[in-house]
């Protein structure tokens, strides 16, 4: 099928340029960006233009920040083309159901996509998990975010998520592993003072089961960057490192032979693929609707400013 990348970012060079690229079902027919280009294919700095000439691309992936997003989005529906979604699927909770409404309308596939879910142990650590009860879980997701996100300023401004850009990942996660929804309790963001989004995330939600849950969000981290979630059950323990890369059960790491494709975005392109055949659409949007409960529910702490170099 072929497909256009609308947003050449980092994200996109990173990821979803070599994901398309390496696969047999896609072909990388076109790219869409003010700034951006793609060697080897056609680029297009309207959207609309390229909607309008290339009927050949029936499937766009939009990469650009959530913000801006849904214009893009909601254009492409209506010009009846399936639509993929980098994470977070829009800037709302609202914007993000009105895509999907406009999807079902237009008969076309809608994909929210949550890379983190993709992570390689992370579907043998939902299967050890079920059934078990959940004593205590704790996400410590610490990274620098000038290693990360350097001059990408639109992550600091309203929408833009801020640290939760990064920490909607382990959120991602963690609503896939748990059996039973938890709710936010309580929450404090660390703002710096010329920022209009969070530097850093305290999180605690309340289990059904009584289990202790909470979530330590910081972009101020150096040297060793940390992607963990610690989970204590009844019956043992687990811990993901690295993103959902590595699993560690009851201090032994443990590996899974289930994976049929390397790499969290070439398994969401062939999920994409699936949806698409089936005539299905997959927008799940529990995790931004624990973001948007932080930013309803949170105590926000003024912190010093933050300066980029």
């Amino acid at each position: 099928m072929n497909i256009a990348l609308v947003g050449i970012g980092k994200i996109a060079r990173d990821q979803h340029i070599p994901a398309i690229n390496n696969s047999e079902t896609w072909s990388l027919a076109a790219a869409v960006s003010r700034n951006g280009a793609v060697d080897g294919i056609e680029n297009y700095v309207d959207f609309h233009h390229m909607l309008e000439i290339r009927q050949d691309i029936r499937v766009v992936s939009l990469t650009m920040p959530p913000v801006p997003r849904f214009d893009f989005a909601m254009a492409a529906l209506n010009a009846g083309r399936h639509v993929m979604l980098e994470k977070p699927p829009g800037s709302t909770v609202s914007e993000c159901q009105a895509l999907l409404n406009a999807a079902h309308q237009n008969r076309v596939s809608i994909y929210a996509t949550w890379h983190s879910r993709m992570a390689k142990m992370v579907p043998a650590a939902k299967d050890w998990l079920s059934g078990k009860k959940i004593k205590r879980l704790a996400i410590i997701w610490k990274e620098d975010v000038r290693r990360w996100h350097p001059n990408q300023d639109w992550i600091w401004q309203a929408g833009g998520l801020g640290v939760f850009d990064p920490g909607i990942n382990a959120l991602s996660i963690m609503t896939e592993l748990l059996e039973d929804p938890v709710h936010l309790k309580s929450a404090t963001l660390d703002i710096p003072e010329n920022k209009d989004c969070p530097i850093a995330a305290h999180l605690r939600y309340v289990h059904p089961h009584g289990g202790d849950v909470h979530a330590e969000l910081d972009w101020r981290q150096t040297g060793d960057q940390i992607w963990t979630i610690e989970i204590e059950t009844d019956d043992g323990n687990l811990t993901l490192l690295d993103g959902g890369a590595r699993m560690v059960i009851n201090d032994v790491e443990t590996t899974s032979d289930d994976i049929l494709l390397n790499g969290e975005y070439p398994r969401l392109y062939a999920k994409f693929a699936e949806l698409i055949n089936g005539g299905q659409s997959e927008m799940d949007l529990t995790p931004l609707q624990h973001v948007a409960d932080a930013f309803l529910l949170g105590r926000r702490m003024t912190t010093e400013p933050f300066i980029e170099n």
